[in-house]
C-alpha cells in the first residue's frame, strides 16, 4: 500500500521510456507518447513547478492533441493545481502567456516538424524558458519511480479554458513592429495545417499585408505533410506565381520559420540572423555585436559577421542552448540554422511569427526586396546534411566508441586542413545519427558526406560491436 501511495496515478514507467531531449519528450503516439505518460507527466510537472500560479498548456492541430491535453490535466490538476487550456496556438504562446500572467509555467503539446502520427510535450519554468537540467531531472525521478515523498495529493485542482489569451498574444505580435505597416506588400505564407493556423493570418492582414495563404487550416491528420518549414517546395512555387515579394513557412508549432525570396530562393535561420542581426548593429541595439548561433550554422556566415567586427558565439544544436548563452553573455540575438530565432527585445523565445513579420518590416522600410538582400549578404560554404537512421540509442549516442567511423571523421578533417568541417551527433529528438560536413569545395562535401554517412549506416547498424 505504500508504495502505491507513492504513486497515484499508475505504476512507474520502465528506466529509460520517457526522457526529455533537446526540446522535451517526443515520439510516437501509443508506443513512446501515450496517455499514461502524460498524465504521470502532468502529475510530476505540478510537483516541480513553482506551487504560486496556474499552469497554461497549448496544443498544435495533431489528432492526438486533445487525448494528451486531457491526460496531463488530470495529473496537473491530481497534483492540486489550477490549469489554463489555451486550446490551439502556436508554442510561444505559451511562455508569452506565462511572463505576461505570472503563471507557475506551461506545457505545449505537439511533436513540432514531425509527422502528424507523432506527438510530444514541451515543459516551461516561470521565467517562460524551457525547464533547466535539474528540473528535468526531477521529473523524469518522479514518472521513473525514484520520486519524492511527498503526499501524492495536494487537493483537486480546477482546469479553466482561457482562449482570451490568444488574442494577447496577437496584439503582442502586432505591436512588435513598433507602428510598421506592410501595406501593399504581397506575402505567401505556409501555415502547415498547425498551430500558424491560430493567428498568422490575421497579424499579417492586420498590417496590410496582400497575403496568399497555403494550408490555412487545422487539419491534424496532415500537418507538416508536403509542406511547412522542412517542405519549401510548395511555397516556393506560391511565390514565383503570385510575382509575391516573399513568403513564409512555420513548422508545425510556429516556433520556427524559414522564408523564400521573390526568385524562389531559400532564407534560412542564418540568413535571417545576418539580416536582423545588421540591422540592429545598425540602429546600435545589438549589445557587443554579439550573434549566438549554434554548430550547425555555416561557416560562411561565421566569417562574414566577423569580418563586420561582430562576434560570432557557437552553442550545441537546441533553442535552450542559445537561450543559456544568450543569457550568459547579454547577447541580443541568437538562434538556429533552421529557423529558431530569439530576440532578447522581445522575449527570447522562438517564435516563426515573429521573425517573419520582423524580417518583413525591415525589407519594406528598406525599400527593396528579399531578393535584393539575399544578393548582397554572405557566400555560404556548401554544406550538407545527412540523417542516417541508428534505432539503437546506446550506439547513436555513443558513435564517437565506434573507431572506424571516429578515424574517418578525423581523416575527414585532415583532409580538408581548415577549408571544411565534419559535425556529426545524435538527435536528440529522432532515432537518427546527422552527419554534416561544410567545406569551400562542394566535391570534398559531396565525397565526404557520403563517405561517413555510409560508414555511419553500415558500422552502427551492424558491424560495429560496440
Amino acid at each position: 500500500m505504500a508504495e502505491l501511495a507513492r504513486f497515484p496515478l499508475g505504476e512507474p514507467l520502465p528506466a529509460g521510456q520517457a526522457r526529455f531531449g533537446t526540446d522535451g519528450i517526443r515520439g510516437r503516439v501509443g508506443t513512446v507518447i501515450t496517455p499514461a505518460l502524460a498524465l504521470q507527466l502532468g502529475y510530476w510537472c505540478g510537483q516541480v513547478l513553482p506551487a504560486e500560479g496556474p499552469i497554461v498548456i497549448g496544443t498544435d492541430s495533431r489528432s492526438s492533441g486533445p487525448m494528451l491535453v486531457a491526460a496531463l490535466t488530470a495529473g496537473l490538476t491530481a497534483a492540486g493545481r489550477e490549469v489554463w487550456d489555451l486550446g490551439l496556438c502556436p508554442t510561444p504562446a505559451v511562455p508569452g502567456t506565462i511572463r505576461a500572467q505570472g503563471c507557475a509555467g506551461g506545457l505545449m503539446v505537439s511533436a513540432s516538424h514531425n509527422p502528424p502520427q507523432d506527438n510530444g510535450i514541451k515543459v516551461f519554468g516561470a521565467s517562460g524558458a524551457k525547464l533547466k537540467e535539474d528540473q528535468q531531472q526531477a521529473i523524469e525521478a518522479g514518472l521513473h519511480g525514484a520520486g519524492s515523498e511527498r503526499s501524492p495529493f495536494s487537493g483537486v485542482g480546477r482546469v479553466r479554458q482561457r482562449p482570451d489569451l490568444l488574442a494577447a498574444y496577437r496584439d503582442s505580435l502586432i505591436a512588435s513592429v513598433g507602428g510598421a505597416r506592410l501595406d501593399g506588400c504581397k506575402v505567401v505564407l505556409d501555415l502547415c495545417w498547425g498551430s500558424a493556423t491560430a493567428c498568422g493570418e490575421s497579424v499579417f492582414r492586420a498590417l496590410g499585408a496582400d497575403l496568399t495563404v497555403l494550408h490555412g487550416e487545422p487539419d491534424g491528420e496532415r500537418i507538416n505533410l508536403g509542406c511547412g518549414s522542412t517542405h519549401l517546395e510548395a511555397l516556393r512555387q506560391a511565390v514565383l506565381a503570385e510575382g509575391a515579394s516573399m513568403g513564409f513557412a512555420f513548422d508545425g508549432d510556429a516556433d520556427r520559420m524559414l522564408a523564400v525570396d521573390g526568385q524562389g530562393r531559400v532564407v534560412d535561420g542564418d540568413q535571417i540572423l545576418y539580416l536582423w542581426g545588421q540591422a540592429l548593429m545598425a540602429e546600435g541595439q545589438l549589445p557587443d555585436h554579439r550573434i549566438v548561433a549554434t554548430v550547425m550554422s555555416n561557416l560562411g556566415f561565421e566569417k562574414a559577421w566577423q569580418a563586420k567586427g561582430g562576434l560570432f558565439e557557437r552553442t550545441a544544436v537546441g533553442d535552450q542552448y542559445v537561450h543559456q548563452a544568450m543569457e550568459e553573455l547579454g547577447a541580443g540575438l541568437g538562434g538556429e540554422q533552421s529557423g529558431h530565432i530569439l530576440s532578447a527585445r522581445h522575449g527570447m523565445s522562438g517564435d516563426g511569427l515573429l521573425t517573419a513579420l520582423q524580417v518583413a518590416v525591415l525589407i519594406q522600410a528598406q525599400g527593396g526586396s528579399l531578393a535584393q538582400w539575399l544578393d548582397g549578404s554572405f557566400q555560404p560554404y556548401p554544406q550538407k546534411l545527412v540523417n542516417v537512421t541508428v534505432p539503437d540509442r546506446q550506439r547513436r549516442t555513443q558513435w564517437q566508441q565506434c573507431d572506424p567511423l571516429r578515424h574517418a571523421v578525423a581523416e575527414a578533417e585532415a583532409a580538408m586542413a581548415g577549408h571544411g568541417r565534419v559535425l556529426v551527433r545524435a538527435s536528440g529528438t529522432e532515432p537518427l545519427l546527422r552527419v554534416m560536413v561544410e567545406a569551400a569545395s562542394q566535391a570534398d562535401v559531396d565525397h565526404w558526406a557520403g563517405h561517413l554517412a555510409g560508414l555511419a549506416e553500415s558500422q552502427l547498424n551492424g558491424a560495429w560491436g560496440g
